[in-house]
């Protein structure tokens, strides 16, 4: 095994790796709550069952789905990267294809399979390096920092913090309400923890909320802490299935735009993942990616995976880099992670106590270290500070992740042209360019 990882090379030892992967899998922990709150809208209320996915499967889904990406990350690219159902793109599966387009879940995730498979193809064929360069760094950062606003959004509104005014059309909640103080104390105590760089900060901020809440009556007691894992059957194979059952609702222009959407943003999230953590390890050669392509390549079965398995995209964590911080350098710290994942399947009842207004500080905090990304754009050149103000600012405000990239992809070509840089313009931006002109024609 050390020889495999390479563990003598890298001057790393058991320890540090499984160390280094039980950090990684408590940064990451959070979202084993987070994730089917998200997908089953519990934070709505009076919506249709058949407009939400159930939760139990789904937990089941994003356990199985980081498990399987974690240990294929660990052993097929051997880099400390542990993977789950990605933040911001779960929120534009529910709140965007879902509650906003009226798509059936059904149908959304067989555009998360598309992608994934499209992925795949990409990977393989060599294409994903000449589409990510083909776009502007500038706009891969503002759909980062942009996804950062719109999921902070769903945060406060979860808590309660940001609700409905019919005259200024949001506005500030009852901050006396019982739940939304335990939203703000959890919130208060996360960034106390961050601050201080407590690993797994975000899961004992979540952690200690619950308790409180239990304490205080906000939050019922678990009937049981252990179980047996809850079933897959309400979403296992939907995705392909769905593909024969209703074909007119897949091949339309708005599931091509989604499939885009969920393709893009893990394309970007996954890339930037894989340079920092692999940049922090110390594992970049001459300013390059060793195994780049086995990394994305990882990165794409775990998101054909999950879709299959019932969960939205699934994509590398940049909570990784805890780990890394505690010692992790091989692909052996991933699939302890991943391993991690596999016995929580069996905790399922201890879910009860994490609400949405437990949860509510784990998004915002996420939000702020996906928004940092804003200091990497050049604000002083206004055809760059154009498109991607309007990619950021247009996300929260639409409730729509792919709003925010479509404007920011139709103005960006615009302001260049005007501005005598035409000749930067990727041709594969004017393709775009044009499949998002026609995404807001046919919107409707």
């Amino acid at each position: 095994m050390k020889k495999f990882f390479r563990m003598d090379e890298l001057e790393t030892t058991y320890r540090r790796e499984i160390i280094g992967g039980l950090t990684t899998f408590l940064s990451m922990a959070y979202i084993l709550v987070v994730n089917p709150i998200t997908l089953s809208l519990q934070s709505i209320p009076d919506l249709p069952d058949a407009m939400r996915m159930d939760y139990g499967a789904v937990f089941t889904a994003t356990a199985l789905a980081a498990a399987i990406g974690s240990i294929i990350m660990g052993l097929i690219a051997k880099y400390p990267i542990g993977l789950a159902p990605g933040m911001g793109l779960n929120a534009f599966f529910a709140y965007t294809v879902i509650l906003t387009y009226g798509i059936p879940w059904q149908t959304a995730l067989t555009g998360v399979l598309f992608s994934g498979l499209i992925f795949i193809l990409l990977t393989l064929t060599g294409l994903r390096e000449k589409i990510i360069n083909a776009i502007p760094a500038e706009l891969k950062y503002a759909v980062g920092a942009g996804i950062g606003l719109f999921i902070t959004f769903i945060g406060f509104q979860n808590a309660g913090i940001i609700v409905n005014n019919d005259a200024v059309l949001v506005g500030l909640g009852d901050l006396s309400a019982g739940p939304t103080l335990l939203t703000i104390f959890g919130l208060i105590l996360t960034v106390i923890l961050m601050v201080k760089g407590i690993n797994g900060g975000i899961f004992y901020g979540m952690l200690i909320t619950a308790v409180v809440g239990m304490i205080f009556g906000l939050v019922e007691l678990p009937s049981k802490i252990v179980s047996s894992v809850p079933s897959l059957a309400p979403t296992f194979g939907v995705a392909f299935e769905n593909i024969f059952q209703t074909p007119g609702d897949i091949f339309t222009l708005q599931m091509l735009v989604i499939v885009l959407t969920f393709l893009f943003v893990d394309f970007f999230d996954t890339a930037g993942t894989l340079v920092a953590v692999a940049n922090q390890a110390g594992l970049m050669k001459d300013h390059k990616l060793p195994r780049a392509g086995k990394a994305l390549f990882a990165d794409s079965c775990a998101t054909v995976a999950g879709a299959l398995l019932g969960t939205s995209t699934t994509t590398s964590y940049i909570e990784s880099s805890a780990g890394v911080a505690a010692g992790a350098r091989t692909g052996l710290a991933a699939v302890v992670t991943g391993i991690l994942f596999l016995l929580s399947l069996f905790f399922f009842p201890l879910l009860s106590v994490v609400t949405a207004h437990v949860t509510a500080p784990a998004i915002i905090i996420v939000g702020v270290l996906m928004v940092s990304a804003l200091g990497n754009i050049d604000w002083k050149k206004f055809e760059i500070a154009v498109p991607a103000f309007l990619t950021i600012i247009a996300m929260p405000l639409s409730y729509s992740i792919a709003t925010g990239i479509a404007m920011g992809f139709i103005f960006y070509p615009i302001t260049m042209i005007v501005k005598g840089r035409s000749k930067e313009i990727h041709p594969i931006m004017y393709f775009l360019f044009v499949v998002f002109v026609l995404y807001f024609v046919f919107l409707h």
